[in-house]
């Protein structure tokens, strides 16, 4: 039988390339109206990123085809942001048969992007430098994740007074990966670290994610407004996870020892205030 080229998926990665090369190019000031040329400058950034996003979807492909689970490639969202993207994401098309395959699947895509987001956050840091900032106030912030701020301190340094670091593209594109590892392991409804959590907790998972849609929105009062967005989004795809086809089937220690390290990574790209602008 001939397969199909997918060409939906090639296009919508072309087109989220040119856009990270844009977002890219933008973040290092280039007015590409005046300058258009200078869109390649955006290519450490936009490469960083998008091979952080590959790797999280296509784990998630490659072991859902292990666990005789059908799967779509990844669909690449361009989108016109300072980012240039609002991510990738792949679609299930049949049932995931036990526990230990929703731990396989719902774990390796977040491991292995927080893998990749580390090497790039390190790889980047080590470019970076201190800049003179005085009394000013940055126009945009990042939150500080744990393993964001050890790797900064490692690989940077703990700023002087009156000084701030400007991360190299690398390292911002890193940073990106580490909140989106974050946001996917919450484990809520169907996100990858609902998914785990399923798994591990069985139909309590449901309570747990209705315990945390009420933190999102506390945490919209108290720290980042978006999170009741968050909330809303999370309430609209469902907080109930979907029942798996063998149950009975039980965790082996590996299978758990992924649940453990999933809530692991959890804590260390945890941020309560993302953005501060």
């Amino acid at each position: 039988m001939r397969k199909r080229v997918p060409w939906l998926h090639i296009l919508l990665f072309v087109v989220t390339f040119f856009t990270t090369l844009a977002a890219g190019a933008f973040q290092q000031n280039i007015d590409l109206t005046a300058e258009p040329g200078r869109i390649w400058e955006g290519l450490p950034f936009s490469l960083t990123l998008l091979a952080i996003l590959l790797s999280h979807e296509l784990s998630h492909y490659f072991t859902s085809r292990a666990h005789h689970t059908r799967a779509t490639l990844p669909y690449f969202i361009p989108a016109p942001n300072i980012i240039g993207t609002f991510g990738a994401v792949i679609k299930m098309t049949s049932p995931i048969i036990s526990r230990r395959a929703l731990v396989d699947i719902g774990a390796s895509g977040p491991v292995v992007g927080f893998v990749v987001s580390v090497v790039a956050s390190s790889v980047g840091l080590a470019q970076s430098k201190f800049v003179f900032v005085g009394d000013a106030t940055p126009l945009l912030g990042l939150g500080e994740p744990m393993i964001f701020s050890f790797l900064a301190r490692v690989f940077v340094g703990v700023p002087p007074e009156g000084y701030d670091i400007l991360l190299h593209p690398v390292a911002f594109a890193g940073w990106i990966g580490l909140f989106v590892t974050f946001l996917n392991l919450i484990p809520i409804g169907q996100l990858d670290g609902g998914h785990v959590a399923y798994a591990l907790l069985g139909p309590r998972q449901e309570l747990l994610s209705k315990a945390l849609v009420v933190l999102l929105v506390l945490g919209s009062v108290l720290f980042w407004w978006p999170w009741a967005v968050w909330a809303v989004l999370m309430v609209f795809l469902g907080l109930k996870h979907p029942p798996i086809m063998r149950w009975e089937t039980p965790l082996d220690p590996r299978r758990k020892f992924v649940g453990i390290l999933a809530f692991i990574i959890f804590i260390l790209t945890f941020m309560p205030r993302p953005f501060v602008f």
